[in-house]
């Protein structure tokens, strides 16, 4: 017997019986909806992830004060003593005579602080920072301009605002350049407004101030002094290229390891992350993060295949005289074993087919509901058939087994 007959075969013997086909394709459209809506969510939070990281600029290296720990995301080992790092360090980072490669360099000086417009208030995040933080940031202007080296020589009380606080702070009718807000009761100028952003790694890249860093540094906060120079919380290093990118921090680290005079035998006190580090890091996060949803998804698919076989145990039973009549006009073991190792395995792909539709189907769901640009890839797809066309081809071999090992004078003999 052909495998297009068994087929032929199968589809009729499910037609007979529609309402428990459907019923039994039931929990494999569940199980393989769910591992294609699920898989979608994953890589959509992984794709989102990436994008998250591009938009805090190109090319990028971050220097932090203190070690971090090996394979970490940014945070300090607890009761570590931090030394902090100095605007003496990034200007030394920025000299092309000791480090070849930079294309900008630009230090932050930042705290947690309240913006206040009227009776208005917002807890936002106040970067101090130079003229060199917009292009290394890849912050956009919608309205005015961005602190100039000017402001920082000048220490000005001017501010650009985030588009969260600007949007908090003044009517949509309102235009806010030139106006006065206060963070932390201190009267600043408004000269730009950034546009929106999103979030990031570092948080809410929208709900913040950025004012000169030597403002921040004298005249809102008290920066400590370290080694006679201003203190700041990080640097950020825009690399000419990807390439060139560990070749600037093996020349960061040599630098910054001798300005810190820190012998051969001492650890470093700062930490140096790339940008491809740090998605890295995440990314690995996520991958866990979509093979457990995958996981947990392929458990209705096994629930599934229970299901079927259940389903084709039944069927042998109802189906015992017809399968003594084919053994008695000559059909082999292995024909009765094909037949309904074919029909088990047609019933899962039914399903998954109806499955993939319906998984598709809740991700454009979950992406609506959840704001979630969700990504259903062909390998999701490829998986969940294959997937349920084993979950059919283990689970009907039982029941195919048992009917092919009956004898065909009992079978005959059966009602």
């Amino acid at each position: 017997m052909s495998l297009l007959e068994s087929i032929r075969i199968a589809l009729n013997a499910l037609a007979v019986n529609k309402l428990r086909a459907a019923l039994t394709m039931l929990g494999i459209i569940i199980g393989v909806g769910a591992v294609i809506a699920l898989l979608s969510v994953g890589y959509g939070f992984e794709a989102y992830i990436i994008q998250q990281f591009s938009g805090l600029g190109s090319n990028l290296l971050f220097v932090f004060p203190g070690q971090l720990e090996p394979g970490s995301s940014p945070i300090r080992r607890v009761g570590q003593r931090v030394q902090p790092l100095t605007l003496g360090d990034a200007e030394a980072i920025a000299d092309p005579f000791q480090v070849s490669g930079v294309v900008a360099v630009a230090a932050e000086y930042s705290r947690n602080g309240t913006i206040v417009r009227g009776n208005r208030e917002l807890a936002t995040y106040i970067i101090g920072a130079p003229p060199q933080y917009q292009s290394v940031r890849n912050f956009n202007l919608t309205l005015g301009e961005f602190i100039s080296q000017e402001h920082v020589n000048a220490r000005s009380r001017v501010a650009v605002l985030g588009a969260q606080p600007a949007r908090r702070l003044f009517d949509a009718d309102e235009y806010p350049i030139g106006q006065t807000v206060k963070l932390n009761d201190v009267p600043f100028r408004v000269i730009g407004v950034l546009a929106e952003k999103g979030g990031g790694p570092f948080g809410n890249q929208d709900n913040v101030v950025i004012i000169p860093i030597s403002t921040a540094q004298t005249r809102l906060f008290r920066a400590p002094v370290v080694r006679g120079e201003l203190a700041v919380s990080l640097i950020f290093i825009q690399a000419a290229s990807q390439e060139v990118m560990d070749a600037v921090a093996d020349q960061v680290t040599a630098l910054l390891r001798e300005r810190h005079r820190i012998s051969f035998r001492d650890d470093d006190d700062f930490s140096i992350i790339s940008q491809s580090d740090l998605i890295k890091v995440f990314g690995d996060f996520t991958a866990v993060f979509t093979i457990v949803l995958g996981a947990i998804a392929g458990i209705s698919l096994v629930v599934g295949g229970i299901g079927i076989m259940n389903i084709m145990l039944v069927s042998v039973t109802e189906r015992t005289r017809e399968i003594g009549i084919r053994k008695a006009v000559g059909a082999r073991r292995r024909d009765i074993l094909l037949q309904f190792l074919v029909e088990a395995v047609v019933l899962a792909l039914i399903g998954g087919a109806l499955g993939i539709a319906f998984g598709y189907a809740c991700s454009l769901l979950v992406a609506q509901l959840a704001g979630l640009n969700t990504i259903v890839r062909l390998e999701a797809i490829l998986l969940a058939t294959l997937f349920s066309a084993a979950v059919g081809l283990f689970f009907g071999i039982y029941p195919a087994t048992r009917a092919a090992q009956l004898n065909p004078i009992d079978a005959l003999r059966y009602e």
